[in-house]
């Protein structure tokens, strides 16, 4: 508890410059997008006109780079259809055109928003999605087991999924999802692993041998199967939906080995007791740490944290102060908050949550306008938004009906489940679009390939929770915190590489049904796969012969693996090295 008192103190003040950053770059972009850029257009040389001219009849925005100045490349991103952003916002034109010849400022700025993106994708998950995936598995009253196999890693894995998913369909750079997801898969399993490794390495820890081999034999049958894909270069429909069945086989082979160890548990009638004493630990079912719950919910909590800091001051002015700190933690929250149902027992506010269900739909409606490509004021808009609205009202007076104020609904729990399900993954997937679309935009501005970013940049961002949340269980929960941290570390990337690469296979195939997907070509993809092969089959040799005790040998592997991996990448980027034709 005390390492949670200490924390929680600098969370809020993290969460508090984020909101500021928000609010600074919203500003900044409302000024420099309808104010800075209505007046006139750059003015370029007759040179630069012939040339872009020629450029914009190619492919992609690669050729930004043939302009010196930054006025000629202004007038090549607002004339270059290779250059419109997938996202919401063109950050080549924020970059090029409102900066201009400022382009540390630029920098910066895409930097603090890309942080502010990465801090929403992994708060969505953890203060919506995972609570919602909690209480449907104790709704549904599924074991720990099996809830593990499942909700756990989609609860850990859906910021990766969904960036994959939205690099397929959305983005058309299916490189960068793969990348991210191989990226990050290949962190946890090395770098998790390796840390967790080192820290227990003394305490001869013991890891279950059935349940090891099992998830890295699969794992090592996933990226086989995935290599193969490659190989071959494209995929149909039938094929995408036979990669992404064998996590189906996983989950019942889970199964299986479960009801096994249920049965002969159940012959010493002692499980039980077991189950009972699993369910009361105070680790929670996906795997969330006190410090990622959420923290602008209690405006009381919120006030009552200032009087320490500002003992000295009026208490009216204290109080004044803390309500206006609490205010600016709203921009990133409110907008979540009502449009995702909560009707958790700690977190129930029935005004939030007749918002909620009468916003959800609207916002669903404008998703599918946007990406349609429909304006607002078009007749189709309209009545789109209309028969949301009504649906919204309809729903409203329902959960009017059949909500108290002080407690959340106990019957028919299942639909405001399902729809917070719906609208977590409706958040999650505009974050992710947007944040593939920055990874691609950063791409374009510093020259590095955005497939280079998402195996980097993306996929740490996206692996840091596990990285935080597995090393804490395992250091601070026993053998038994280090059995379900190693589990997640290899159970969670496969995962992200079944579900989150299958469904973006699927799709993409569907859309191209009869004819076969072409999957991206990167020649990095095959050495990213090698290396974390060569990191499971090291986990694989090394710790059937230390008995399953993770020591320093293991860590010390894994780590050495990922190092040598991140210098090749590095240098292949700076274009100190070249790599099957790719600089």
């Amino acid at each position: 508890m005390a390492s949670f008192s200490t924390s929680r103190p600098k969370s809020k003040k993290i969460i508090r410059f984020l909101n500021i950053t928000f609010l600074f770059l919203f500003f900044f972009y409302l000024a420099t997008s309808y104010v800075v850029d209505q007046p006139t257009e750059p003015k370029v040389n007759t040179n630069h006109s012939v040339l872009l001219q020629e450029s914009v009849k190619t492919d992609g925005c690669s050729g930004i780079h043939d302009y010196i100045d930054y006025k000629s490349k202004c007038v090549y991103v607002k004339s270059h259809i290779g250059c419109r952003s997938k996202g919401y916002i063109n950050y080549l034109q924020v970059f090029y055109c409102s900066c201009g010849q400022f382009s540390m400022v630029g920098y910066f700025l895409l930097l603090l928003w890309l942080a502010v993106l990465f801090y929403l994708l992994g708060n969505t998950a953890a203060d919506y999605f995972c609570p919602i995936l909690e209480s449907l598995s104790k709704l549904l009253k599924l074991s720990p087991t099996i809830a593990g196999a499942t909700l756990l890693s989609l609860g850990n894995g859906a910021p990766d999924v969904f960036a994959s998913v939205v690099s397929f369909t959305r983005s058309s750079s299916g490189d960068v999802g793969l990348n991210s997801i191989l990226g990050g898969a290949f962190f946890v399993s090395s770098v998790v692993v390796g840390v967790i490794s080192l820290l227990t390495g003394s305490r001869e820890i013991s890891v279950d041998k059935s349940s090891f081999i099992r998830d890295v034999c699969f794992f090592l049958f996933s990226l086989s199967s995935l290599l193969l894909i490659l190989v071959v270069g494209k995929i149909s429909l039938w094929g995408a939906i036979s990669f992404l069945s064998i996590y189906l086989g996983y989950v019942g082979v889970v199964c299986i080995m479960h009801f096994d160890q249920y049965r002969k548990k159940n012959r010493l009638a002692v499980y039980g007791s077991q189950e009972e004493d699993f369910l009361e630990r105070g680790v929670p079912l996906l795997g969330h740490s006190d410090h990622e719950k959420p923290t602008p919910v209690d405006k009381t909590a919120a006030v009552e944290d200032q009087p320490s800091s500002f003992c000295n001051l009026d208490s009216s002015f204290s109080h004044y102060l803390g309500s206006f700190l609490y205010v600016l933690e709203f921009p990133l929250y409110l907008p979540r908050r009502l449009t995702i149902p909560v009707v958790s027992e700690e977190r129930w506010s029935r005004p939030f949550a007749l918002v909620s269900v009468a916003s959800a739909p609207i916002l669903l409606a404008a998703l599918c306008a946007t990406h349609q490509g429909k304006e607002f004021g078009s007749r189709t808009s309209l009545v789109t938004y209309l028969i949301a609205g009504l649906i919204g009202v309809v729903l409203c007076n329902l959960a009017c009906l059949t909500t108290e104020k002080s407690n959340p609904p106990n019957k028919s729990l299942f639909p405001w489940l399902a729809g917070g399900f719906l609208m977590s993954v409706t958040w999650t997937y505009i974050i992710a679009e947007e944040l593939v679309s920055l990874l691609i935009s950063l791409g374009y501005v510093s020259g590095i390939n955005p497939s280079v970013l998402g195996l980097t940049v993306l996929a740490w961002g996206n692996s840091l929770g596990d990285l935080i949340a597995n090393v804490a269980m395992a250091a601070n929960g026993g053998s038994d915190g280090t059995q379900i941290a190693i589990s997640g570390c290899y159970a969670g990337p496969m995962f992200n590489t079944l579900l989150g690469l299958g469904i973006s296979l699927v799709i993409s195939s569907g859309s191209k049904y009869p004819s076969p997907f072409v999957v991206p070509e990167d020649p990095s993809l095959y050495e990213t796969i090698g290396f974390l092969m060569g990191g499971l089959v090291w986990a694989l040799v090394i710790l059937p012969r230390k008995k399953m005790k993770l020591d320093k040998s293991l860590g010390v592997g894994l780590l050495a693996i990922y190092l040598c991996f991140l210098s090749l990448t590095v240098a292949r980027s700076l274009g100190l090295l070249r790599l099957h034709g790719v600089s």
